[in-house]
């Protein structure tokens, strides 16, 4: 069954209950509002914080911008990109490129302009839909882009560049167009990155959605009644796949802007949600705050909030136990996953499984787990290898890129670069990763983008960029810099430098030392990780 026939569904048996609602506590809330409502109001945005949509309006917005993509020559198999930060046009448009049986091609919103670029190209991307954040950005390429393709705006004030989404979607029809659908149909094109940070296009069928989905509602028993607080960005996988299982049974779901603890107290407070996905850094506020007295949980409804879950990154014992204190009754699980396995839920920890906290778990619902060494054969239990997956979530390829397919793809296996280990229960733990990626607040680093960047500096001789720990975003990047001889330069400098780069890339610790190399030239980061990495560096950066 391919994920668009759950939509329907949904709207043939809960068409007026809420499916969707968005909040922005940055804005000051007047109050609430339908989505009808937000139509006839006058173009003001940020008059009110809060939007909402029922399963009913969820499939004719779906429909509407399907037949529009239609009506502009899309076929089956085109590609539409989606360039949104978090919003409620944002689940509407995906579901309608679906349904007009074209792939949806997610971007991170943290692309420049030239990443951009390069995604719409590698994707062939016919039609790319975005949002008033990234005007500046794709105001700059428009001119090489919009060759043989269209660009869709969602917002107000549209570009000169641009075509608007809401008048035209307005003059399409609101019936289903028809198309149809199998499992075997491509649905979408992720992106994920190699240690070099260069992007690979990850292409998945309707199968491996309806899966994550499956797997979602298996692993944490979602019900109508229950309530997903939706915090990451919907581009990424974990996001979007942790929600099907909502989506499965027709639960509602609140799109929150914004990561302070107070902002996602409240949201669950008002919101009644039962279900919040984070990441370690904002639990790990959330219960700072709590210590601080920065927030009382005896000012917040919380008592229908059953589960807390954690992915994209290791987490630490340490903050379960500290979650567990605060949060006595709450059902605790972590997630491992990756994008080529359509996201979270290939390994996971369990509900039932608190006692092993630190694993990244069992196999999960219709997945099987392998440890191998270097040729493919299994290793016995102990013994450390690389993690394999198999299941029905497992990509079907890197597009347009068969070499790196053929390394990642073997026998129906995603070998997944990650080195684990199983100890005597079955229970799995990750012990390092061979790719050099560094993981900070679930996003990835690649170092290799900020050692080019760097090198451009004329004081600079030679630099390595690292990972070592930290006890709120997991991993922060650090940067060793050699200097050439006879140059002059502060950690001020450093950082004034690196000014032009995205925040989230900008190294958090800069080290002035020499930077070794291996006889054929490679930097010897093993080395680096022991000298730089150790109890003591982790102990006085966690200090300051």
């Amino acid at each position: 069954m391919p994920i668009t026939d759950i939509l329907e569904q949904n709207c043939r048996l809960y068409g007026d209950d809420i499916s969707l609602v968005e909040i922005n506590p940055e804005i000051k809330e007047v109050r609430r509002v339908t989505w009808k409502e937000y139509e006839l109001m006058e173009p003001n945005p940020k008059t009110h914080y809060r939007r909402e949509i029922t399963w009913n309006v969820f499939n004719e917005k779906a429909n509407r911008f399907a037949n529009l993509l239609l009506s502009r020559g899309i076929q089956k198999g085109d590609k539409v990109g989606i360039l949104l930060m978090n919003c409620l046009e944002w689940l509407p448009i995906y579901f309608g490129i679906l349904k007009a049986g074209a792939i949806a091609v997610p971007l991170n919103f943290r692309y420049t302009s030239d990443e951009i670029k390069y995604c719409v190209k590698l994707a062939d991307v016919d039609i790319l839909v975005f949002g008033p954040e990234f005007i500046g950005r794709i105001e700059e390429i428009a001119d090489e882009i919009i060759k043989n393709r269209l660009l869709f705006y969602v917002g107000e004030g549209c570009p000169t560049f641009a075509e608007d989404y809401k008048s035209m979607t307005a003059d399409c029809s609101s019936a289903s167009p028809g198309i149809a659908l199998t499992d075997d149909d491509y649905a979408a094109i992720y992106f994920s990155s190699g240690t070099t940070g260069f992007p690979k296009a990850i292409l998945h069928k309707h199968r491996s959605l309806m899966h994550a989905a499956k797997v979602e509602q298996n692993h944490h028993s979602q019900t109508k009644d229950d309530v997903f607080l939706c915090i990451p960005p919907l581009y990424h996988t974990g996001a979007k796949m942790h929600w099907l299982g909502s989506f499965l049974v027709g639960g509602k779901a609140v799109l929150l802007k914004g990561t302070k603890p107070e902002f996602i107290l409240e949201a669950v407070s008002k919101e009644k949600c039962t279900i919040v996905w984070l990441l370690v850094p904002w639990a790990q506020d959330i219960l700072d705050a709590i210590d601080r007295g920065d927030v009382k949980l005896s000012d917040y409804q919380l008592s229908q909030w059953r589960l807390m879950h954690i992915g994209a990154q290791p987490v630490p014992t340490s903050l379960i136990t500290r979650w567990k204190t605060h949060f006595p009754n709450h059902q605790y699980d972590t997630n491992y996953g990756l994008s080529e396995s359509i996201g979270p839920g290939c390994v996971h920890l369990g509900v039932e499984n608190i006692h092993k906290v630190g694993a990244i778990g069992i196999p999960g619902y219709g997945w099987k787990v392998k440890i191998v060494n270097e040729d493919g054969s299994e290793v016995e239990q102990g013994t450390v290898g690389e993690l394999a997956v198999n299941g029905p979530g497992v990509m079907e390829c890197y597009y347009k890129d068969r070499k790196a397919t053929k390394e990642v793809l073997k026998d129906g296996w995603l070998y997944t670069g990650d080195m684990a280990v199983q100890d005597e229960d079955g229970f799995i733990y990750l012990v390092d990763r061979k790719k050099d990626v560094i993981i900070s607040g679930g996003e990835n680093i690649y170092p290799v983008q900020i050692e080019n960047f760097l090198m451009k500096n004329p004081a600079i001789k030679d630099v390595a960029v690292i990972g070592v720990a930290d006890k709120r975003l997991g991993e922060i990047s650090a940067a060793i810099i050699e200097l050439k001889p006879g140059m002059i330069c502060t950690e001020e400098d450093i950082n004034e430098f690196c000014m032009e780069l995205p925040r989230y890339k900008r190294p958090r610790k800069i080290i002035f030392a020499d930077v070794p190399r291996n006889p054929t030239g490679k930097i010897e980061k093993p080395k680096l990780r022991h000298m730089y990495s150790s109890d003591r560096l982790v102990e006085e950066q966690n200090k300051a």
